[in-house]
């Protein structure tokens, strides 16, 4: 596997080795001791699977309390994944990064504890997979405004395509009012 940097020095991009034939492919998508050679030495608790039409964006979600560190990939279709860091103390507080997963790139993120994670779907569907630091709490769960002016993220929105938001996203706060950790 190959670990690729962002900008945020703590957000990856994981390239795993693909062994591939005449039948097909095959890759790991987690191997613990490989991934803590390469610092992503992280206890997962919970795997999570999404699958969302074009034009669906889910986001920017985090947990105020029970943060959650998240390994995320696609099985099926493309999105563009972003990480937004929400910790006050570090030098990127407020930045993002975004990157296009997809089953044909094979990419996966790693997207540490204390930041807001989305995505926006870029092919007719797509079915997202992630690995989880803590377990889902809905209590704690909080929604930033995937459109706010101040984190001005860069989505790759398609052209007639409508943006399909649920309830919950369409009424994320902005980044300035947002409970943040420290």
């Amino acid at each position: 596997m190959e670990i690729l940097a962002t900008p945020i020095p703590s957000v990856l991009i994981i390239n795993p080795k693909v062994f591939g034939d005449q039948r097909g492919f095959f890759l790991e998508t987690y191997h613990k001791r490989r991934y803590a050679e390469a610092g992503l030495n992280a206890e997962f608790v919970q795997d999570s699977h999404s699958g969302s039409r074009q034009g669906t964006l889910r986001g920017l979600h985090y947990q105020i309390r029970q943060p959650q560190g998240k390994l995320v990939w696609v099985l099926v279709g493309e999105v563009y994944d972003v990480a937004v860091d929400l910790r006050r103390s570090s030098p990127t507080f407020g930045k993002w990064v975004g990157v296009r997963l997809s089953a044909e790139n094979r990419l996966q993120t790693w997207i540490p504890a204390g930041f807001a994670h989305g995505f926006y779907v870029l092919s007719e569907w797509a079915e997202v997979a992630y690995k989880s630091t803590d377990y889902y709490a809905p209590q704690w769960e909080r929604t930033i405004l995937w459109s706010d002016p101040q984190l001005a993220i860069e989505w790759p929105l398609l052209a007639g395509v409508p943006l399909l938001l649920s309830e919950k996203d369409c009424k994320g706060v902005k980044f300035a009012e947002a409970e943040l950790y420290d």
